[in-house]
C-alpha cells in the first residue's frame, strides 16, 4: 500500500506549497547519489518523495488525495512514472535541471547565496485599512564580528586545507559496468572553500557564522489582507563565501474584528433595530473603522436590508477603489415582553389591516428576500 505523501516528505496537512518544495528539496540532497553512494535504495526512495511531491504540489491532486486517498488519485487519471529515466541522476536532472548536486548547493566552491526566513507579524484591522508600522524580531546567520567570517583566530593563519588540497572538492572513483565513474561532493573539512583556519576563531569555532537575533521595521501598507507577504531583500541568512543574504519573508496575519467581516475590499457589519423604531424610522450609530457614524433607518425597514456607506470599507492595495461598508439591518423582536407592553403590541396588532400586513411584491421576490437575508 503507498505511504501517505505527507508522512514521505515530512510535513503538516496544511502545509503550504513553499514548505512542501522545502521539504522536498531537504530530502532529494539526503537522497542525491554525489552523497547517498552508500544506499543501493536511494533510487527508489527519491521516486518515492518525487511521487509525494508531484501529489503535494498541485492543487487538485492534493484535493483528491486529501477527499479521497490513492484511489482517489488513480480515479482522477493520476499514475506516476519514472521508466523512463534511466537512473536517480537522470531523475534529478528532470526536477532540477543539468546542475545536479550543484542545484543544492552541494559541489559549488564559489559564493553562495544566503538563505531566505519567514517571520509572521499580528496586527489589527484598522492597522491593515490604513497601514502601519511593526516590528519583527528573528533568528539569522550572520558573519563572525569576530572573524569577519573566515573562521580564524585573529592574528593567526589560514592554510590550505590539507584534505581537499584547496579545491574544496573531493573526488570518489568507483567502478560499474560502463566503466569508472567520478562522483565529487563538498569538503567535509573546509565546506567547498579550499582553506582551513590554523586556529579556529573562538566565538564561532570556525565556522565563520553566528547565530544574532535581528529586530527590523516592516512597513505594512494599507488594504493588505490576512496571509499576504511582504519581501525585504537581504534581510535574511548570510551567504557563505563572500555570496549575498538571503531575503526575509514577512507573513501579515490580521486579527478578526468582532465588529466586521471583510468581503474583498468591503466591509460589512450588522445593526440592530428594535421593530418598532424599524417601522417607525429612527437613526442609529453605526460602527466604521473611523469611529461611529449616525445613520437613518428608513420608516418600513425590513429584516436584511442593507445600508451601504460609500468609501468606508478597505482601500486598495495599490490602484483600485476604496470598498465600501454594508450595514445589514437585524430587526430585533422582543422575547420577554411586560404586562403594559403586551397589552399594547394587542391593541396595536387588533389595530391592523390588510394592507398593512400586506407586501406589495410578489411572491418569488419574498422568497428571494428572505432567503438572501
Amino acid at each position: 500500500m503507498p505511504r501517505d505523501p505527507y508522512e514521505i516528505l515530512g510535513v503538516s496537512r496544511d502545509a503550504d506549497t513553499a514548505t512542501v518544495k522545502k521539504a522536498f528539496r531537504r530530502l532529494a540532497r539526503e537522497l542525491h547519489p554525489d552523497v547517498n553512494a552508500h544506499d543501493p535504495d536511494a533510487e527508489a526512495k527519491f521516486k518515492e518523495a518525487a511521487e509525494a511531491y508531484e501529489i503535494l504540489s498541485d492543487e487538485e491532486r492534493r484535493r483528491l488525495y486529501d477527499s479521497y486517498g490513492h484511489e482517489g488519485l488513480r480515479s482522477g487519471g493520476f499514475q506516476p512514472n519514472f521508466g523512463d529515466f534511466g537512473s536517480i541522476s537522470d531523475l534529478f536532472s528532470a526536477f532540477f535541471g543539468s546542475g545536479g548536486f550543484d542545484a543544492f548547493g552541494g559541489a559549488r566552491t564559489g559564493p553562495v547565496q544566503g538563505g531566505d526566513v519567514a517571520v509572521a507579524v499580528a496586527i489589527e484591522l484598522a492597522d491593515a485599512a490604513h497601514g502601519t508600522s511593526v516590528e519583527a524580531a528573528y533568528d539569522v546567520r550572520a558573519r563572525c564580528g569576530t572573524c569577519h567570517g573566515n573562521g580564524a583566530k585573529p592574528g593567526t593563519p589560514i592554510d590550505t586545507c590539507p584534505r581537499c588540497g584547496g579545491t574544496g572538492q573531493l573526488q570518489a572513483v568507483s567502478r560499474t559496468a560502463f566503466g569508472q565513474l567520478v562522483r565529487s561532493a563538498v569538503c567535509d573539512t573546509c565546506g567547498g572553500d579550499g582553506r582551513a583556519p590554523r586556529e579556529p576563531c573562538e566565538t564561532c569555532g570556525g565556522d565563520g557564522m553566528v547565530i544574532d537575533e535581528h529586530r527590523v521595521k516592516v512597513d505594512v501598507p494599507a488594504g493588505i489582507s490576512d496571509g499576504q507577504r511582504i519581501r525585504l531583500s537581504g534581510r535574511g541568512h548570510a551567504g557563505e563565501r563572500g555570496g549575498p543574504n538571503g531575503d526575509l519573508y514577512v507573513l501579515v496575519r490580521v486579527a478578526e474584528d468582532e465588529r466586521f467581516l471583510r468581503d474583498g475590499s468591503d466591509l460589512v457589519t450588522v445593526i440592530d433595530v428594535a421593530a418598532p423604531l424599524a417601522a417607525l424610522g429612527t437613526t442609529v450609530d453605526v460602527p466604521t473603522l473611523d469611529g461611529p457614524i449616525p445613520v437613518e433607518i428608513k420608516a418600513g425597514t425590513q429584516p436584511g436590508e442593507t445600508i451601504r456607506l460609500g468609501g468606508r470599507g478597505m482601500p486598495p492595495l495599490g490602484r483600485g477603489r476604496t470598498g465600501d461598508l454594508r450595514a445589514v439591518v437585524n430587526v430585533v423582536i422582543p422575547r420577554r415582553l411586560t404586562h403594559e407592553q403586551r397589552d399594547l403590541l394587542e391593541r396595536f396588532a387588533g389595530s391592523l389591516t390588510e394592507d398593512n400586513a400586506r407586501e406589495d411584491e410578489g411572491m418569488i421576490a419574498k422568497l428571494k428576500r428572505v432567503l438572501a437575508g
